[in-house]
Order: structure tokens, then C-alpha cells, then sequence
């Protein structure tokens, strides 16, 4: 078996000197930003050598970036050059806006597509999104980090997709996990045969009936976990034991609300710390429910696994690989005055993700609710308009009704 670098099968040891060296010029790099200066304050940046010692750091939250970005965009102070200094400003739902490089796996994500088989004389499809949000190039990059060429297909036009699948002899799918599937039945229903032996799927669950049913097909289908913000966090191997953290991250998984680090095994909130120099997020909670693993994977690979994604510390959630906010339900409720309460459904249908956006009303119609659904929380779903007192009244604003064992 081969490996992405050497860092992957290091020993404890040997991962913690280095940390020790790393962690403290980190903490330093992400104080010369005005964001976390201010964050940080008197800390000292020799004092953080280990993961117990980031333990006595605040937490940096979606919301303190957000609403630090709104007072100086785009990047809020956190980065440690200006917005000109990146090859890319990407903008993701909030508004928030993420910084991209073009330098070897900058994201790290050619870690991954090296542990899914991917490499030089593949052809990776990418079918994540390249407009606004930066999915596309952080798959793209990484595939340029293993060798790989790409088709940058992005998203929708399935028939188109399939038709080019087939002509540049794509070997590799890189998008969401479902939308394999509607790639594949479009291929059946046009008579195409199409070439795809490996996957490399995020920004969704990977339903276990999904990954059987594309390794009945002949595809290996693996899957990462990673954000705008942070890039791979972490990453499925050949294994298929748990979800294995990237070598230039730390993971640690805290009472959610809190920076409190849960007894290990418990499920808890997952905060990162990144090691990227240009952009270095310290202890930055992701909303993500996770916990780690004991041992080590049979992969080889050494460091800590987790997991994988286990649901949102809060009521955001990922329909189609695109998160849904509380916010957002609040934004389409303001938007009509005849709307008394909404609720946002994830469910699934068939291998496909699902929402239905239950409505109580006093009056409207389906057709412009369902435009203002699209345009506000930026995906279709069904509509249903109830009567006014029909909702329970449990607090919730969205409900995943999905299965995930």
C-alpha cells in the first residue's frame, strides 16, 4: 500500500513533537490578524504546544465570523494577508466568504482522492458547484494534487454530463453522493455505458443502501468530511473503519455550545484547528456532531478517526449539499405576511434527498410560496400549506426525519 506522505502513518510521538512546533507558530501567524488578536488577547503563542493546551482557547463560531465579516468584509480580520493576496474569494450562504489558493492541496483534499485510488490516468467528473461557493476548486485542486485530469462539469444538465462522461472516458465521480445515482439512470434510460470505477463524495450523507448500491455497479464510493472554511477535516479509506483527520488539522470534539472537550468516545461538537498559514482558523466550531474512534485504522494510517458527520448541534441542515438555517426559515416567514409559522422537512426519497416546507397561512398559494422557498433557502421542495395552529410547538424549525445508521 502506498501512501499520500509519510506524515499518515507517523507514530504518536513523532505527530506530537510536531505539533509542538507547529501549534505555537500558528497561534502566532493567526494573532498578526486583527480578528484574532482580538480574540485571542493576552494568550501566548509559546504556551500552545498540545491539544489540551488549545482546550484553554475561546471558540471561534460561524456567527463571530459572519458578523465580523459584515463589519469588515470580506474576510472579518481573520486571514493574514488582504483579500488580493488569494487566487480566489468564494461566497457561501449567510453571506460568508471563504479565501482560496491555488498552491499543492491547499485544501488538502489530493489527501483524500490518493486514499479513494485516485491518480494519474484518472479523469475526475467534478461535479461539485465552481459558481460562488468552492467546492468545485477545492475538489479540482486536490485532483491536480494527485495527477489526475478533471472535467469541471459542476452541477445540473444531466444528459449533458452523461454525453461527456462518456467521451472523455470519465474513470472518477467527484459531487455529492446522490447525484451519482441520477447521473447513472440517465446513462441506463440513453443507452450510454459509462466508465465510473471510483467515487469521491462530500457535502451530503452517504447513505450505506447509496454506497451498496454503486458498488453493485462497480464503483468504489468513499467520502469526505469538509467545509468551506477548513477544507478535508477528515476522510474515508479503503478501510471504510470511521473517518481518518487530516495531518494538517486538529480535531476535537467539545460539549456543544461550549469549548469543552467531551470524555472520549461521546458525541460532541467538532472544532478545528487548521494548520493552513494563510488562513489560520483556531479552534473554529463547525455546528457538526461527531465522535472519535478508538485505535487505529487497518488502512495503516495512524492518525485520530472519528465518526464521521453524526447530525448539527443546532437545527442547521444539509438537504442536497446545501446547508438550511433556522435564519433562513425565519427570512421566508418575514417574506409574506399571511405566513404564521413554517417548518422545513428533510426526509428522503428513494436514494434522493428531500424537503418538504410545511407552511401555516392564513392565505397565499403554493406556486409563489414555492418561489420565495427557492429563492430564500436556495433549493426546491414541496410545499404544503396547513392552517395556522397545526405545527407543533417543540421550538423546531427544521426537522431531519432521515436515517443515517
Amino acid at each position: 500500500m502506498t501512501y499520500f506522505d509519510a506524515l499518515e502513518t507517523r507514530s504518536a510521538d513523532a505527530r506530537a513533537a510536531d505539533l509542538a512546533t507547529q501549534l505555537p507558530a500558528q497561534i502566532a501567524r493567526a494573532k498578526g490578524a486583527a480578528g484574532f488578536a482580538a480574540l485571542l488577547g493576552d494568550v501566548d503563542p509559546a504556551a500552545i504546544t498540545s491539544v489540551a493546551d488549545l482546550a484553554t482557547l475561546p471558540v471561534l463560531r460561524k456567527s463571530d465570523l459572519s458578523a465580523a465579516q459584515a463589519a469588515h468584509p470580506p474576510f472579518g480580520g481573520f486571514t493574514v494577508k488582504p483579500a488580493h493576496g488569494f487566487a480566489h474569494i468564494f461566497q457561501s450562504p449567510g453571506p460568508i466568504y471563504e479565501p482560496g489558493g491555488v498552491d499543492h492541496d491547499w485544501w488538502r483534499m489530493g489527501r483524500f482522492l490518493h486514499a479513494a485510488g485516485v491518480g494519474a490516468g484518472d479523469v475526475v467528473q467534478n461535479c461539485f458547484g465552481y459558481h460562488l461557493t468552492p467546492a468545485g476548486m477545492i475538489f479540482e485542486n486536490g485532483a491536480r494534487a494527485v495527477g489526475a485530469a478533471v472535467l469541471p462539469a459542476g452541477t445540473g444538465q444531466t444528459e449533458l454530463q452523461v454525453t461527456a462522461a462518456r467521451d472523455v472516458g470519465a474513470t472518477t465521480y467527484a459531487g455529492t453522493p446522490d447525484y451519482l445515482k441520477v447521473i447513472l439512470d440517465k446513462a441506463e434510460t440513453m443507452g450510454v455505458t459509462l466508465g465510473f470505477k471510483k467515487a469521491a463524495v462530500g457535502g451530503g450523507a452517504l447513505f450505506p443502501s447509496l454506497r451498496q448500491e454503486y458498488a453493485d455497479r462497480g464503483i468504489s464510493c468513499l467520502q469526505c468530511y469538509a467545509t468551506a472554511d477548513l477544507g478535508n477535516i477528515a476522510y474515508e479509506s479503503a478501510a471504510m473503519q470511521g473517518m481518518i483527520v487530516d495531518e494538517q488539522v486538529i480535531v476535537e470534539i467539545v460539549t456543544p455550545g461550549t469549548g469543552t472537550p467531551v470524555a472520549p468516545g461521546e458525541v460532541g461538537e467538532v472544532v478545528v484547528t487548521t494548520l493552513n498559514r494563510d488562513y489560520p482558523l483556531i479552534r473554529f466550531a463547525t455546528g457538526d456532531l461527531s465522535a472519535v474512534l478508538p485505535g487505529e485504522s487497518p488502512c495503516g494510517r495512524t492518525n485520530m478517526r472519528i465518526k464521521g458527520w453524526m447530525g448539527r448541534a443546532d437545527q442547521t441542515t444539509k438537504i442536497k449539499g446545501m446547508f438550511v438555517r433556522p435564519e433562513q426559515v425565519a427570512a421566508l416567514v418575514a417574506k409574506h405576511p399571511e405566513i404564521v409559522k413554517a417548518r422545513v422537512v428533510a426526509t428522503r426519497d428513494g436514494e434522493m434527498d428531500a424537503m418538504t416546507v410545511r407552511i401555516e397561512a392564513t392565505g397565499g398559494d403554493e406556486v409563489t410560496f414555492g418561489r420565495s422557498v427557492v429563492e430564500v433557502l436556495k433549493l426546491k421542495g414541496a410545499v404544503e400549506i396547513i392552517a395556522p395552529g397545526s405545527l407543533p410547538k417543540d421550538g423546531l424549525v427544521i426537522e431531519d426525519l432521515r436515517k443515517y445508521d
